[in-house]
This record gives C-alpha cells, sequence and structure tokens, in this order.
C-alpha cells in the first residue's frame, strides 16, 4: 500500500495536535539519540526535534513519498527508507517515538517489548495509535466495501489495521520492563470545513488508503461517492458548513 503525503498534510494542524500532546509527556528530559519511527512526511519529526534540539535524530518511513517529503522539510536530519516491521538497529535510543503507526502493524506483544529493550536507561517509548476502528467513519468504509460491486476486492481491506488491545492490556505487557509507564485515551473533536466531504479527504490519507489502492479510477470515485453519502447521514454539518469529527487515540509512554 503507497502513500500520498501531499494528501496527509492536507489536516496537518489537526494531525500534529496530538504528537505535540504526546513529546510534551515524556519524562525523558536529556536525550542524544532519538528516533522517529513511521516519520511521514516529518511533521511528527519536526516536533520531536524541537524538543530535543541537541540530540542526533533520525526519522525511519516505509513508503518513499513520505521520505521524500521529509527530507525536503527537514534537510537537516536523516531520513531513511526502511520498513518499519523489520527495523532492527539495536540503538541504544533515549526515545523512540511511534506516531499513528503501529496501528498498521500486528503483533503488539513482541513488538513493544523489543522496542523498549533499544532503549538506553531512562529512556522512553512514546507511542500514539489511532483507535477508531468501531467509530462511524471506518464502520461505513467496511459497509460500503462489503455492499458494492467491488466487495471480492476489498474483503481484505477492513484487515489492514490491528484492533488495539485494552488499556491495561498494554500496561501489564510493559510494566515489568520499565520503571514508569503512563498511558491514556484521548478523544478529539476535529472541527473541518466542508461537510462530509471533508471527512472523506481527511480519510483518503489514512484509513481509506487500503480500501481505494485494489480499485481503478471509475471504482475508487464510485466508492467515495457512495461512502460520502453514507458519511452525510452521520455528520450532519453545522450551519456554517463545519463538522466535527470525533477521533479517539490511545497515547503510552514507557520509560526503562
Amino acid at each position: 500500500m503507497t502513500w500520498s503525503a501531499s494528501q496527509y498534510v492536507q489536516f496537518e494542524d489537526e494531525r500534529t495536535r496530538p504528537v505535540r500532546d504526546l513529546v510534551g509527556a515524556i519524562p525523558t528530559r536529556d536525550a542524544r539519540r532519538v528516533i522517529d519511527i513511521g516519520c511521514g512526511p516529518g511533521n511528527s519529526t519536526e516536533v520531536l526535534a524541537a524538543r530535543y534540539p541537541d540530540a542526533q535524530v533520525t526519522g525511519v518511513d516505509s513508503d518513499a513519498d513520505m521520505v521524500a517529503a521529509a527530507r525536503k522539510r527537514l534537510a537537516q536530519i536523516d531520513f531513511q527508507l526502511a520498513d518499519v516491521t523489520a527495523w532492527n538497529d539495536p540503538g541504544p535510543y533515549d526515545v523512540i517515538l511511534a506516531n499513528a503507526v503501529f496501528q498498521w502493524v500486528p503483533d503488539h506483544a513482541t513488538l513493544l517489548p523489543s522496542l523498549v529493550g533499544k532503549l538506553a536507561p531512562g529512556g522512553s517509548l512514546a507511542v500514539q495509535m489511532p483507535d477508531n476502528l468501531n467509530e462511524p467513519p471506518h464502520l461505513l468504509m467496511r459497509e460500503t466495501a462489503m455492499n458494492g460491486p467491488w466487495s471480492a476486492k476489498l474483503a481484505a481491506a477492513a484487515e489492514a489495521r490491528t484492533p488495539l488491545a485494552p488499556e491495561r492490556w498494554y500496561y501489564e505487557l510493559l510494566k515489568p520492563l520499565c520503571s514508569r509507564v503512563d498511558i491514556w485515551r484521548t478523544i478529539y473533536q476535529h472541527p473541518l470545513q466542508g461537510g462530509p466531504a471533508a471527512v472523506v479527504e481527511w480519510f483518503k490519507g489514512s484509513g481509506l488508503r487500503p480500501f481505494l489502492a485494489p480499485l481503478d479510477d471509475a471504482g475508487r470515485a464510485e466508492y467515495l461517492r457512495q461512502y460520502e453519502a453514507a458519511l452525510a447521514k452521520v455528520f450532519p454539518p453545522l450551519p456554517d458548513g463545519t463538522v466535527l469529527l470525533p477521533f479517539p487515540r490511545v497515547f503510552l509512554v514507557a520509560t526503562r
């Protein structure tokens, strides 16, 4: 599955707010070596670098378009094209940041402890994951996929995301390995101008990607038309055309 940096950053302020909240909660004060896994177009890396201006900063992403955008944005930072699921740098790192990426990666029971093992003493793993698979936008993605002529092509798309475990599960997984585990869940209310069409544009940069990738141009257009019509029943616009998009996210900061 490929990504579009330009599509993703249409809502950059809204998408960057959670990583600001996440990085602000990292207790590690002094860092010499930090990394942003799944750095995307570099907006999260920029926040990380601002928090640790004296650190060696690296960004890693598995999508070439995202890495190219990040390099253009932050020419002074080392961005690497690599499969984040196979990243095996032993570290140690003072901070490992993973913002809105691990919802796409399975087997958190193995992944997260392995990342904690790459931390220096006192270092922190900081993770933010959307937790919206049961919210109307995702439910309607799957419903639209199942009820159209593309149903066979999109049968696997609903499995592209890994459902998150309860917060307690993450705490119990990481606390034996860490001196401190901070975990919380926030529901952001993002005001989007443009009615239900704006919700479609938002998810074209993220959750809709697996549903659109298998379709040809005509199929994508029709899928999006039906999806937007379904959203319109759930997201009636306010008088000024704004819709409020509820967006739950899980955060965890595990300090070794």
